[in-house]
């Protein structure tokens, strides 16, 4: 037998104890960890759980490192935990003493953790970190709170805003696809339900599935679509669905138990799916491609469609978040699962900015959509600029200010850098959380990580 082992490798047994490494101190993860205030964030991490009830809880700085760990290198909840265990600089950055090769915890906590801290934790994380670049913004002569109403905080520093979604992972939705897993799911349903009514239904509700499959298949794989075809099979699929639903409902009421014969799972969909049956059936007899609250995935019922207009994308699925950038940190004021003008966030974010800094900015950079009347004489009124064109007459300008007024709105284009390195570099705009509240505490720990970028540059560090 070949033995292919080189003879220069070094064998497991000589190879030095991990236990006795010298880590590196200019390592990135080593710097992190000094940096960072672990006890204020697990004081605001602590609030989220009891001390007296529940199983013993995992230790809260593994857990805040573990979704630092997990958002800054894109990695899934297995293969953080595998990639912990494998590092000793990470396990250092997470405060061990030892080098650990086991996982800290099951993959599946993460899910709970999502749950339980949800977005408002992390959100005060980025704060606590702005709050630290700027300590002036903490005492009490600049603390919005503690205005006494003789005079207003002078204006300092530039503030940009700008909205954008924070895309879901999901398939690219049409009413077709929608509706034939809508029938799919549907035939599932009805085979469970029968199995609990063998004794009472000797025969199973006919649903022609493979029929069904074969006319969606046919329309799906044609590489043009008339719209002839496919209202044809659209309305085929739907009559599928009309006729499931029908089915269910009628084993339902002979099911005679006092809980829902279904697992919460089934039941949600049956709910979802009755919407989505009634808002399809809906839009194809009215020859139309819009209704209120439109449901464009089965399994996350909350996501809506943005229309954003943008050249290649001109829909977006997810949240839509109103963002806020100055001194280096992206922080979001609304976080909206529902279509809205951003025009209407200005105020609010620059109420945030004076909260987090102590003074209103001097200068607020923004798109023309936020340039309402409104939002220009509340402006005026805190002694606001905003790069926007003034209304009547048009005054004569110098070719500084001209000059100045192109580089003050070229600016802007700073939010729009940040927002694609969350989304490219931090996969903002692929969030994969499943549910409505863990999908906000997934957008919460991006920006909080794309912020943690920011804090450890003012400390030298490049993270």
């Amino acid at each position: 037998m070949i033995d292919y082992t080189s003879q220069h490798q070094t064998q497991f047994e000589e190879f030095s104890n991990l236990c006795q490494l010298q880590l590196d101190p200019t390592n990135r993860w080593v710097q992190l960890a000094h940096l960072l205030p672990w006890d204020r964030m697990v004081g605001i991490y602590q609030k989220n759980f009891s001390v007296d009830m529940g199983a013993k809880s995992v230790n809260p700085r593994w857990v805040i490192g573990a979704f630092i760990i997990k958002h800054k290198l894109g990695l899934s909840d297995e293969e953080v935990l595998q990639t912990i265990s494998e590092n000793p600089y990470m396990q250092y950055f997470l405060g061990l003493a030892n080098f650990n090769p086991d996982p800290l915890f099951s993959p599946s906590l993460f899910v709970q953790f999502r749950k339980q801290l949800g977005e408002d934790t992390f959100s005060e994380f980025s704060q606590m970190l702005v709050a630290m670049t700027n300590p002036s913004a903490s005492s009490d002569e600049n603390h919005p709170g503690k205005d006494t109403g003789e005079a207003k905080a002078k204006t300092k520093g530039k503030l940009k805003i700008d909205a954008s979604v924070a895309d879901q992972y999901i398939s690219y939705p049409n009413d077709l696809a929608l509706v034939n897993e809508a029938r799919v799911k549907t035939e599932t349903m009805i085979d469970l339900l029968y199995e609990q009514l063998r004794d009472s239904w000797p025969v199973k509700p006919r649903t022609y599935r493979k029929v069904a499959h074969r006319r969606y298949l046919g329309q799906a794989k044609k590489k043009k679509h008339d719209i002839a075809s496919l209202r044809k099979t659209l309305r085929y699929l739907l009559n599928c669905v009309e006729r499931n639903l029908s089915h269910i409902d009628a084993m339902l009421d002979d099911i005679a138990t006092d809980r829902f014969p279904l697992a919460h799972k089934y039941q949600r969909q049956l709910w979802v799916i009755h919407t989505l049956y009634d808002q399809q059936r809906s839009m194809y007899d009215q020859r139309s491609n819009q209704c209120p609250d439109r449901i464009v995935s089965i399994s996350q019922p909350h996501v809506r469609p943005m229309v954003r207009g943008k050249p290649g994308k001109p829909v977006e699925f997810g949240a839509k978040l109103g963002l806020s950038l100055f001194d280096g940190y992206l922080t979001h004021q609304t976080l909206s699962w529902d279509a809205y003008n951003e025009a209407g966030d200005l105020q609010a974010q620059a109420e945030t900015y004076r909260l987090l800094t102590g003074h209103y900015p001097s200068l607020i950079q923004c798109d023309k959509i936020y340039h309402t009347n409104e939002n220009r004489s509340w402006c005026r009124e805190q002694g606001i600029r905003l790069t926007a064109e003034s209304k009547g007459p048009k005054k004569k300008k110098t070719a500084y200010q001209k000059r100045k007024e192109r580089l003050e709105y070229a600016e802007r284009n700073h939010i729009e850098g940040r927002i694609g390195n969350a989304k490219q570099a931090l996969t903002l705009d692929q969030i994969k959380a499943k549910l409505r509240d863990t999908s906000e505490t997934w957008i919460a720990a991006t920006l909080f990580v794309l912020n943690l970028a920011t804090f450890a540059a003012y400390a030298g560090v490049t993270f």
